[in-house]
């Protein structure tokens, strides 16, 4: 039961992501509808000679880069946390009687390698956002300008954006994990309940039905 409350917020995770595009085919999720928003950006920044977009994309950038240091010291604080298994082991006992030090390593195993994917969807975000905002300053800024451009400008920021909710879904499901020193059924409940909050989120929020109504799908 440790085994399967250990793996499963994790598996939930990859089944989630794998399976959003799927599901935007029967409902455009709330960030697929964002990226019909991210081409009209582009297709009037590509028109304007203003310091708005740069603002713009500075402040999408600062908010990976705030991510990505903050799961740096997630990560550390882990690899310090190895060091001290028995001591955590100690403290656990009153809680979880059942716990062994094998346990708590396959736990903080798992943790680890979500953070440590969580990282790297943060730093390609970042690093496709840095090209984005490079493309965006090189882009034709006459009357037509390049439609192939724009779409090509367009999909990088969407891809920054489709890697940067992958790093966030990592925090959300992160939560399940540390729920799971309390009680292994606790973590699959919070695991179920964090899906359906995404699910609310990304198809039945309030968010996304006012997009909704001002995209053409």
């Amino acid at each position: 039961m440790n085994l399967i409350a250990s793996f499963f917020p994790l598996i939930i995770w990859l089944i989630y992501s794998i399976s959003a595009k799927w599901l935007d085919g029967w409902r455009p999720s709330l960030s697929y509808l964002m990226n019909f928003q991210r081409r009209r950006w582009v297709e009037n920044a590509v028109h304007r000679e203003t310091a708005i977009d740069a603002i713009l994309s500075s402040s999408l950038m600062s908010s990976v880069s705030f991510f990505a240091s903050t799961t740096v010291l997630l990560i550390l604080a882990l690899f310090a946390v190895f060091g001290q298994i028995d001591v955590l082991h100690a403290a656990l006992v009153g809680i979880r009687p059942d716990l062994s030090s094998f346990d708590i390593t396959v736990q903080l195993l798992v943790l680890l390698a979500t953070f440590v994917a969580a990282f790297l969807a943060f730093t390609m975000s970042l690093r496709q956002f840095n090209h984005f905002c490079i493309m965006l300053g090189a882009a034709d800024h006459s009357d037509e300008g390049d439609p192939n451009e724009i779409i090509a400008i367009a999909a990088l920021n969407t891809l920054a954006a489709r890697n940067f909710n992958s790093g966030i879904r990592a925090y959300y499901f992160s939560v399940a994990m540390l729920i799971w020193f309390v009680a292994p059924l606790a973590s699959i409940i919070a695991s179920i309940f964090i899906v359906m909050f995404l699910i609310y989120r990304d198809y039945f929020s309030r968010a996304r039905a006012l997009i909704e109504k001002i995209t053409k799908v």
